[in-house]
């Protein structure tokens, strides 16, 4: 997942990605004509009312750079009582979540393709989602680019802000740098408590990607954090 900012915008915004190119393959092209005008909701810089973009009350989830989609749609289709609300900004991962809605018949699924900072800042009120899933965000491993890592202070205070009491916050990375990183930045919110000595075992909901089985082939860790609001 690409989730920092545009060096040339560093100092004047957060971003949640970098742009990087990618093609669109003919199925995810067809899936975005097809499909993004039901499931996509456009960006605006006010409040979106949950229930209704959904149709129904229930708890909902929120995922920030979903990369391809494969994990949505799998934790999607496992649990079709609550509403995911994904977010990306690269439009062939948009075509192939889309894809994957669409043969799966996904109904709690929606998408914004927009920067995850502004949406949280502007669309989803505080104390409105019920879990929040950051899987694998780049993890910058050059010590000059760190600064750039999504999972800083600053950012952790506005995820938590979004969380009803008790709300989830998961997060995975198999960069073991930026897992201590994680502890360190997650244990020192103040709104949040760890659900775990340090660090948790990978729930079931969470799907094992084919890079992650590849990696845990060659030895490689993964480590996962979930976190809940306390107050």
């Amino acid at each position: 997942m690409s989730d920092s900012f545009p060096p040339e915008q560093a100092r004047r915004t957060v971003k949640s990605f970098v742009l990087r190119a990618g093609r669109m393959g003919t199925g995810q092209a067809r899936a975005l004509e097809d499909l993004g005008p039901r499931f996509l909701i456009a960006y605006t810089p006010k409040p979106l009312d949950l229930d209704a973009a959904f149709g129904r009350a229930g708890p909902k989830i929120l995922e920030i750079g979903f990369g391809m989609g494969d994990s949505t749609a799998t934790i999607a289709a496992s649990l079709p009582g609550n509403d995911y609300l994904g977010v990306e900004v690269h439009t062939p991962g948009v075509g192939a979540l889309l894809k994957r809605i669409g043969e799966g018949n996904l109904g709690n699924l929606r998408i914004i393709q927009h920067d995850a900072v502004e949406v949280l800042n502007h669309m989803l009120a505080d104390g409105s989602l019920d879990g929040i899933h950051i899987f694998f965000p780049d993890p910058w491993p050059k010590k000059k680019h760190q600064k750039r890592r999504l999972i800083q202070s600053e950012f952790v205070a506005l995820l938590a802000r979004k969380l009803r009491p008790d709300g989830y916050l998961h997060l995975a990375t198999d960069w073991e740098h930026y897992a201590m990183q994680m502890l360190d930045v997650l244990s020192g919110e103040r709104a949040l408590r760890n659900t775990a000595p340090d660090f948790s075992p990978r729930p079931d909901y969470r799907p094992l990607t084919k890079f992650e089985k590849r990696g845990l082939k060659l030895g490689h860790g993964v480590w996962d954090l979930i976190f809940r609001k306390t107050v």
